[in-house]
């Protein structure tokens, strides 16, 4: 029958051998820790756009999810995709909304989808980034830069505002509406409430 100094100096081996074990990817006695998880609230957010015509064309899009998501605490894991659905644009006008659907500008009905997924995120001052992604519009795909300023850092929640600008007719959409002269230039703009619901903190400078 094993004594009790025995079970103790075998409890304690394998202990031992089992931490040493783990050692290679955990150290002995340190709970496993997964990357940033956050969470973004439409309707606490928004996405709009604009662009300089002789008639103000300026709206928003009601339907849309965003995604923030890390596999370390690591800056430059992260990855923000955004999904629109060009449908549910709002100017206030029928008339504009309906153009705005139409072939010639989103083409709803064929390419659903407005889309922006990130390649590459980068920090340029205490609260600024640069972000540059793949931008997809009509069905068609180019790369282009987000600018964001965060807010409410080391809070674990925060507010990310940001614009990126891009030009129409580099995505087929060279057509007007009647009677409005309309800029090739579009600017978007988003605010983002986001809150860390898991993990570490993300490393900022």
């Amino acid at each position: 029958m094993m004594n009790l100094k025995d079970f103790i100096l075998k409890f304690w081996l394998r202990l031992a051998v089992l931490c040493f074990l783990a050692s290679a990817t955990l150290p002995c006695g340190t709970p496993a820790q997964g990357p940033p998880v956050f969470v973004i609230t439409p309707v606490e957010s928004t996405v709009k756009f604009g662009v300089d015509a002789s008639v103000a064309i300026k709206g928003d899009f009601s339907k849309w999810d965003a995604t923030l998501t890390f596999t370390s605490p690591d800056l430059s894991t992260g990855v923000l995709e955004v999904k629109i659905q060009a449908a549910s644009v709002n100017t206030g006008s029928g008339m504009k909304d309906g153009k705005l659907k139409g072939k010639d500008f989103f083409n709803v009905d064929h390419d659903p989808l407005i889309t922006f997924k990130s390649t590459k995120i980068i920090q340029t001052g205490p609260d600024t980034f640069e972000v540059d992604g793949d931008f997809t519009i009509r069905g068609v795909t180019k790369p282009e830069k987000l600018v964001l300023t965060l807010s409410g850092k080391g809070t674990g929640s925060g507010e990310v505002k940001g614009t990126m600008a891009f030009d129409r007719k580099d995505y087929g959409m060279n057509s007007g509406i009647p009677f409005i002269k309309i800029a090739d230039r579009v600017e978007v703009t988003i605010d983002l409430k986001a809150k860390r619901v898991s993990g570490p903190p993300v490393n900022l400078k």
